[in-house]
């Protein structure tokens, strides 16, 4: 296994230097309230949190080939070392915690190693992003449901929703209204500011603010928390005390905990590879998290994660490379050295505040509004996973989560895209018999693409879907196997079945188009008969020709199906190319279109170019299609462009005889078909618009 080292600093162009400093302070500086909150939240005293941002960050950033992301103490594992303590019945910041900790971080990164060795790196495919985004959104919340008793005046809040509901209630009843008021405050000023100005550092500025009003206000008098002093120095170097804990437990908890940074840290990481241009090598990754997690634990931190907050803050302000995370592990040791002082005097609300932001921009809501309109089932999926972490634990959500990805991924598979095939007459090719009312059905024949491996939690539908469609007429099932590229022994015992079926009422079958590879499937798995009684071809036509069906196929309907010039074949493949698009939404797409070209009418004035603009690649028919719609707003059109109507009216149809004229000219085969087009839309024109329809009739009039 190749390791590159300082991936990202190799060529370095000095003209980033600027861009990568500024990022890696403004990091450093942000890191201070969230990585201390997120310690406490892990168990551990907060001091720990500034510990985890300096030699875990330098050693991700040598071995990370992702230019931009961020490692640190994050809200995820943070959350599930603090509730594991929790059933271990450990408090949170004892002694007991803080020798616990360092153990579980030390077993995080025996797990990551091992991942690497595995090269678990690809079971990232098998997590979707509903389950992701709903557990990332379900620790989010959970963590700002803890946050915000500390926003009243209180203590950070334990457990599940509703633990954490009835410490809020509690903490409520003596509430802290100044502490409120600036935690809200800080908490709008930081909403506003990442909508208005989200580049401007406001997090610092706040932090700066906070710890002004504390050493000029007495702010501590009206009852408002400050952070507790951090001593002096760099973190101590020991190894772990093993036997603090059962090394099952250690094991068990680490497991989980291993995968969650394994599977949060890449995903994302390859979010914003995609993103900005770049790949990363996913296994190097696993190795650069675990190395981070090896000096975690020997420092005494709790887990380290990929941060996304922190990462996009970064990306805000055009970090380049890795430079920006080591210049944020630097500086961090100069504050730990230097400039501890200052951190007693920052405000609990206004740092609870920074994290409340951060945690907010980090879920993903927005996904659960995508996944509503487009898919209710991964719409269900990422609410499972939400509520799996935001009412059982972030342990069980990780499983309800993994549950969910491969509970997802057989879905799918169990509901492969499939379709009958038809012929355009006059044409070759097979094609979906609902793609267009010109492609017919062989008579007699039913062909069958299914487009999936075949195997027990699919081979039903493939069987129910022919059987459902065989008539009295049916002379034969012809399988497009193309999509095939494995048979289980289910589904190969059904397909025995259903060829059995289909043999005792007199129809042939037969299997075509698939790989090489699926004809010793099928012998190996009992179904070598098929193969020697002629039933699997290599080709549909094959098929067709087997069973004495020759060109041109007969199509149901009487469609003639004679053999089509070159020149109209091209024509007829061109035919309404926007509604084959947008399908059943043509008309409204259409009409949305038209929409957007009028407000540019309004800018230009041109009626022309609303004419032949951006849709002069338009085929014939479908222009005449959209002359159609424009007629309809013919009023609103004139109003526009100050014209008559008579003269707007005259130009759509002088351009509709140049349609018609160039029809005759190029494929004059297609001229009638225009002409009974041209008389459907006139009648949907008459019913929408009759007074519009009048006009357009009296200027053919008189035209004529």
């Amino acid at each position: 296994m190749k390791i590159t080292l300082a991936a990202t600093l190799r060529h370095y162009d000095k003209k980033n230097f600027i861009k990568d400093l500024l990022a890696g302070i403004i990091i450093m500086a942000v890191s201070i309230p969230i990585s201390m909150g997120y310690a406490q939240i892990a168990g551990l005293p907060a001091v720990y949190g500034l510990y985890g941002s300096v030699f875990p960050i330098l050693i991700f950033a040598l071995f990370s080939t992702s230019p931009q992301f961020i490692f640190g103490v994050d809200a995820a594992p943070a959350a599930l070392i603090g509730s594991a303590l929790l059933s271990l019945h450990i408090e949170s910041g004892s002694e007991e915690a803080m020798a616990v900790v360092p153990v579980l971080t030390f077993f995080v990164a025996l797990w990551l190693l091992a991942f690497y060795i595995m090269k678990a790196g690809k079971l990232v495919n098998y997590i979707s992003a509903p389950v992701m985004g709903g557990f990332i959104t379900g620790i989010c919340t959970t963590i700002i449901l803890m946050q915000i008793p500390k926003l009243m005046g209180g203590s950070a809040g334990t457990g599940e929703f509703f633990e954490l509901t009835e410490h809020i209630i509690k903490t409520a009843k003596d509430i802290n209204w100044q502490s409120v008021v600036l935690g809200l405050a800080a908490l709008v000023l930081l909403l506003v500011c990442k909508k208005l100005i989200p580049k401007f550092p406001m997090a610092v500025l706040l932090m700066i603010a906070g710890a002004g009003m504390t050493y000029l206000l007495p702010i501590e008098d009206w009852g408002v928390q400050t952070l507790a002093s951090v001593d002096t120095g760099l973190p101590h170097w020991a190894v772990p005390d093993f036997s603090v804990i059962s090394i099952r437990e250690a094991v068990t908890i680490s497991l989980s905990v291993a995968v969650v940074i394994m599977a949060e840290t890449l995903l994302a990481e390859n979010n914003f590879a995609q993103k900005n241009g770049y790949r990363i090598n996913d296994n190097q990754e696993i190795l650069a998290f675990s190395m981070g997690n090896f000096l975690a634990a020997f420092t005494g931190c709790c887990p380290i994660n990929g941060s996304v907050s922190r990462t996009a803050m970064g990306e805000q302000y055009q970090a380049k490379t890795q430079l920006t995370g080591i210049i944020a592990g630097l500086s961090m040791i100069i504050v730990l050295v230097c400039a501890t002082g200052f951190i007693g005097y920052l405000p609990v609300p206004v740092l609870t505040a920074i994290v409340i932001s951060a945690l907010l921009g980090a879920t993903e809501f927005d996904l659960a509004a995508r996944l509503f309109k487009v898919s209710r089932t991964e719409c269900l999926i990422f609410f499972g996973a939400f509520f799996g972490v935001l009412l059982l634990g972030t342990i069980n959500g990780v499983l309800i989560g993994i549950l969910l990805s491969f509970t997802e991924m057989i879905i799918r598979t169990a509901k492969p895209a499939r379709c009958f095939l038809g012929i355009q007459p006059g044409h070759k090719h097979f094609r979906d018999l609902k793609e267009s009312s010109q492609i017919h059905a062989i008579s007699g024949v039913l062909i069958y693409r299914f487009s999936s491996n075949l195997f027990f939690a699919n081979i039903q539908i493939l069987q129910r879907d022919i059987e459902d469609h065989i008539t009295p007429e049916t002379k034969a099932v012809i399988i497009d196997a193309s999509g095939i590229g494995s048979i289980d022994i289910t589904a190969a015992d059904r397909i025995a079945m259903l060829y059995q079926s289909l043999k005792d009422k007199g129809i042939r079958f037969y299997m075509t188009e698939h790989i090489a590879d699926v004809n010793e499937q099928l012998r190996k798995l009992g179904l070598g008969y098929l193969i020697e009684e002629g039933c699997v071809r290599r080709t549909v036509h094959i098929a067709l020709k087997d069973m004495g069906i020759k060109r041109p196929y007969p199509l149901e309907g009487d469609v003639d199906n004679q053999p089509r010039s070159a020149s109209r074949k091209r024509a007829d493949n061109r035919v309404q190319e926007f509604v084959w698009a947008f399908g059943a939404e043509s008309e409204d797409e259409i009409e949305k279109q038209i929409r957007l070209q009028i407000e540019h009418l309004k800018q230009t004035g041109d009626v022309d170019e609303l004419l032949h603009g951006s849709w002069s690649h338009m085929e014939a028919m479908d222009e005449d299609e959209w002359l159609e719609h424009l007629e309809e707003h013919l009023k609103e059109i004139v109003h526009i462009s100050g014209k008559d109507e008579k003269t707007i009216a005259r130009r759509f149809e002088e351009h509709r005889r140049e349609i018609h004229d160039r029809i005759a000219k190029e494929h004059p085969e297609l001229a009638e078909k225009f002409k009974e087009r041209r008389h459907l839309l006139d009648e949907h024109l008459k019913e929408k618009h009759p007074e519009v329809y009048e006009l357009v009739v009296k200027l053919r009039e008189k035209d004529n």
